[in-house]
C-alpha cells in the first residue's frame, strides 16, 4: 500500500473510533479521498480511450487483472449502493441522476460476477466521461452522507431486513462470486462500512489502476525514441511511470495534460516546422514556449538538454544522461543541472 495513504488511513481509523476526535477522523477521511480521486482524474484525463478495456495482466491474481474503466465502476457501484440503500436509505445515483443510460452500462451490478475477456468486453461498452461524472457525483453524495453522521450512528447494523432490500435491487448478482457482497457488508456496522468500502477499497482498488497504468505506458514506449522533442529522455524522466512519452497516444506530459488539445507547444511546434524535434531548430537558445517558459523552473534544464542533442546527437546524450544517473541520486533534470542553460550543458558535456 502507498506509504501516505497507508499512513492517512491509519490516522482516518484511529481518528473515528473516538467520540471527540471524529469530526476530525471525517476530514482526515475526506482529504484521503480526495487524494485517491486526484489519482483517477489523471488517468481519465491523460490516457486514450483503449487504455481503459486493456488487461496488461490478463490471467494474474489480484485487482490488477481488471481494466480501468471496470476499476472506475466497481469502486463506485459499491459505495453508490452502501452509501444509498444502506446508510441513506435512499436512492442510488445510478438511477437518480440518470447515469445508467448515460454510462451505457449493460450491468446495474457491482460486476464481481464478471470475470477474464467478459471485463473486457464489459469495458468497451462504457462511456469514460459518463463514467468518471458518475464516480464525481457518487463521491460527492457519499461525502454529503458522512458529513451528516454523528459518532452514535456509527454502531447502527443491519440484519435481515437490509439483507432482504440488497436482493431485491438486483444491484449484485447471485453468482457466487458476487452475492457474497451483501453479507459481508450487512455483517458490519456503519463504522465498518466507511473502513472499507468508502476507503481501504478505494487504496486496493487505485494502485490496482496505478499498476495498470504504468504497464500500459511501458508497453506503449516499447521501440519508440525516447527522445521528446523538448529534448527530455523519457528514460530518465521522473514521470516515466505516467507517460507513454509525447510520441504515443499514451502521453501524460505535464504541459501536454495542460494544454487545450493535449499536445505540449513543443511538440505541436515541430510538427508544424516539419522537425524531429527543438534541438533541430535554428531559434533554440531564445526559445521561450512550453518547457522553455521562463515560468517553468525546468526550463533551462530542458533547453541544456536539447543543445546538448543539438551538438552531440541522441545516442550520446542518452549516454550522458546514464552517467548522470550513476553519479547523482535525482529525479527532476534541474536539481542537477540547475537553472542557467548554459551550466547545464557544460555540466552535460562534461558528465
Amino acid at each position: 500500500m502507498d506509504k501516505n495513504w497507508s499512513e492517512m488511513n491509519k490516522e482516518m481509523q484511529a481518528l473515528l473510533s473516538k467520540e471527540a476526535t471524529f469530526p476530525e477522523g471525517i476530514k482526515k477521511l475526506f482529504a484521503l479521498r480526495k487524494s485517491l480521486f486526484e489519482q483517477i482524474t489523471q488517468i481519465v484525463a491523460a490516457f486514450p480511450a483503449e487504455a481503459f478495456y486493456q488487461m496488461p495482466f490478463a490471467g494474474a491474481e489480484g485487482y490488477h487483472a481488471k481494466t480501468l474503466s471496470y476499476s472506475i465502476w466497481h469502486i463506485f457501484r459499491i459505495e453508490d449502493i452502501v452509501a444509498h440503500e444502506m446508510i441513506a436509505g435512499d436512492q442510488q445515483v445510478l438511477f437518480s441522476q440518470g447515469f445508467l443510460k448515460a454510462i451505457h452500462s449493460p450491468l446495474i451490478t457491482t460486476g464481481n460476477e464478471l470475470s477474464g475477456g467478459e471485463i473486457a468486453e464489459f469495458s468497451k461498452q462504457l462511456n469514460l466521461q459518463a463514467l468518471y461524472r458518475y464516480a464525481q457525483e457518487v463521491m460527492q453524495s457519499t461525502n454529503q452522507i458522512l458529513m451528516n453522521l454523528n459518532f452514535s450512528g456509527l454502531k447502527r447494523k443491519f440484519g435481515e431486513d437490509m439483507i432482504e432490500k440488497l436482493r431485491r435491487t438486483g444491484c449484485v448478482s447471485d453468482a457466487d462470486s458476487a452475492s457474497w457482497l451483501i453479507d459481508y457488508w450487512c455483517g458490519k456496522d456503519v463504522l465498518g462500512l466507511i473502513r472499507m468500502p468508502f476507503s481501504r477499497h478505494w487504496i486496493m482498488h487505485i494502485e490496482a489502476m496505478q499498476r495498470i497504468k504504468n504497464k500500459l505506458c511501458k508497453l506503449a514506449r516499447k521501440g519508440v525514441d525516447p527522445i521528446a522533442p523538448c529534448g527530455f529522455s523519457c528514460n530518465h524522466c521522473f514521470l516515466s511511470a505516467w507517460c507513454g512519452s509525447c510520441r504515443t497516444a499514451y502521453n501524460a506530459c505535464s504541459f501536454a495534460t495542460a494544454s487545450p488539445d493535449g499536445k505540449c507547444p513543443n511538440a505541436a511546434c515541430c510538427q508544424e516546422k516539419g522537425m524531429d524535434g527543438c534541438y533541430d531548430c535554428g531559434l533554440l537558445e531564445k526559445c521561450e514556449k512550453g518547457f522553455y517558459s521562463p515560468s517553468n523552473d525546468g526550463a533551462n534544464a530542458a533547453k541544456a538538454q536539447a543543445l546538448y542533442i543539438h551538438q552531440h546527437g541522441k545516442k550520446e546524450f542518452l549516454k550522458a544522461q546514464d552517467r548522470l544517473h550513476e553519479k547523482y541520486d535525482f529525479a527532476k533534470t534541474q536539481e542537477i543541472l540547475g537553472q542557467d542553460y548554459k551550466e547545464g550543458l557544460r555540466i552535460l558535456e562534461e558528465s
